[in-house]
């Protein structure tokens, strides 16, 4: 198995002929909402012990510079994420496609 093969869902969210976007040239921006979100998340996942923040960031910066290197930088947090649950077996492909699919519908009814 390759280091992308299994990640099909989350490697097609990057449309074709996309530019990288790796600077974070603004860095006192305020957050978007799904960001911050986001970040709750993960803090919430990290002090019930599900997944450690220093284990996170470790994921974030191994696969953002690696597997995920073409994505924007400030998406790289919910894609390494995405990421660790499918390895873990929390959600399967379908089931993110599906969720996903969701958030879509529901952004383009706004």
């Amino acid at each position: 198995m390759t280091a992308t093969q299994g990640y099909e869902v989350i490697l097609r969210t990057l449309p074709p002929g996309s530019e990288r976007a790796g600077d974070l040239d603004d860095t006192d921006r305020k957050p978007e909402p799904w960001e911050s979100a986001m970040q709750a998340t993960c803090e919430c996942l990290s002090w019930r012990g599900s997944w450690d923040n220093l284990e996170r960031r470790h994921t974030e910066d191994e696969l953002g510079e690696t597997v995920y290197s073409e994505f924007p930088v400030r998406s790289r947090s919910a894609i390494t994420t995405a990421h660790a649950f499918l390895d873990r077996g929390v959600v399967s492909q379908d089931e993110l496609r599906a969720k996903m699919e969701q958030v879509r519908a529901r952004l383009e009814r706004s």
